[in-house]
């Protein structure tokens, strides 16, 4: 999505069903699915291997998301596609990497931040872990980390005429996500330190009206002004970065905001130079005044959407086309190689394309 975003000419190639139908895609990616064209392949026939080494030949990279070795068992793994193409990128996105004991096995984000930190790190001080939805290992430590190297491998490729092969794990982008957090003895455990909910002007607060405020008053000059906001001014406290004191503070400052709305809260807040927030849901953010100045989140045909980002002011991006259906770009597709009419019928009939 993010490079389709950017305006690379995404082609995605989905699979053709035994009775040569095509598998739809699912509601859940209708989004993240944009800015794409597609074609169905039966990657089973070799016909259809030939199709995509096709494409392989006058592209850039080329992303697989399979099990390792199941690639090279289809024909299209890394050999194949660089003999067509030696400048190709093949990028290569599985949650284990491609070596390693765990390599073959499956998994799930989930069990990919389990194992590297991530999720022991997040949640309450003597609670469990908290998922933090799939963003930490399918989104941010997957998908991104495979953009990203497959834009390093473009511009090494443009340097040099040589590609390469870029194993994206996401174990690895999440450990990368943890650069911070996994060489520091002193962090302690999750719920107790400073970005993590352990700090009581680092955190999240519930209101009267069961909903919540954000509060970041880090620096002195923050603290200062949010002890102010609150009532505690002048107030006999422990120094801000006594942790011990944390959980006790904690507790006082709770009370006092379970005695406002989060909305009367932001009218607190209002102008004041300190880090607050009220904790919006999901249609509220659609609708939050600096995010519809920004545009960041967008509505098209009824489906909400984050804009393209970051932005460029010499080449901006401008929001892609929806989702395909499966295989609508298959005979345009087709036409760009070469094939004329005559063949696709007949490799539609085949069940090669559909």
């Amino acid at each position: 999505m993010m490079l389709a975003d950017m305006g690379a000419d995404v082609i995605r190639v989905d699979r053709v069903t035994r009775d040569h139908e095509v598998a739809a895609s699912t509601e859940l990616s209708e989004v993240i699915e944009r800015g794409r064209r597609s074609i169905a392949v039966n990657l089973k026939d070799p016909r259809g291997v030939g199709i995509v080494l096709d494409l392989v030949a006058g592209a850039d990279a080329l992303m697989e998301g399979f099990r390792p070795g199941v690639a090279e068992r289809l024909g299209v793994g890394p050999a194949p596609c660089l003999a067509r193409n030696p400048a190709l990128v093949y990028g290569r996105m599985t949650g284990w990497g491609q070596t390693g004991p765990l390599a073959p096995t499956v998994g799930h984000d989930v069990t990919y931040i389990a194992r590297t930190g991530v999720l022991d790190s997040i949640g309450p001080a003597g609670g469990d872990p908290v998922l933090p939805l799939n963003l930490v290992g399918d989104f941010g430590g997957g998908g991104m980390l495979l953009a990203f190297g497959l834009v390093c491998g473009i511009v090494s490729a443009r340097a040099t005429g040589r590609g390469q092969v870029v194993d994206a794990a996401m174990v690895d982008g999440a450990a990368l996500l943890m650069a911070p957090y996994l060489a520091r003895d002193e962090w302690g455990p999750r719920g107790t330190n400073m970005v993590d909910g352990g700090a009581h002007f680092y955190g999240v607060y519930a209101t009267a009206d069961d909903r919540h405020v954000a509060v970041g008053a880090l620096e002195p000059q923050f603290y200062a002004v949010f002890l102010d906001r609150i009532g505690l001014a002048g107030a006999d406290l422990p120094d801000q970065m006594d942790q011990a004191s944390w959980p006790a503070l904690r507790d006082r400052i709770g009370v006092i905001f379970r005695a406002r709305t989060r909305d009367e809260w932001c009218d607190v807040f209002a102008g004041a130079e300190t880090c607050f927030a009220p904790v919006l849901n999901r249609a509220e953010a659609a609708a939050d005044p600096h995010l519809v100045a920004r545009a960041t989140i967008v509505t098209r045909e009824g489906l909400v959407q984050p804009a393209p980002a970051p932005r460029f002011d010499g080449t901006p991006a401008t929001l892609p086309p929806p989702r395909p259906r499966p295989g609508e770009h298959g005979d345009a597709l087709l036409a760009e190689l070469g094939i004329d009419a005559d063949e696709m019928a007949v490799l539609r009939a085949a069940g090669v394309v559909g």
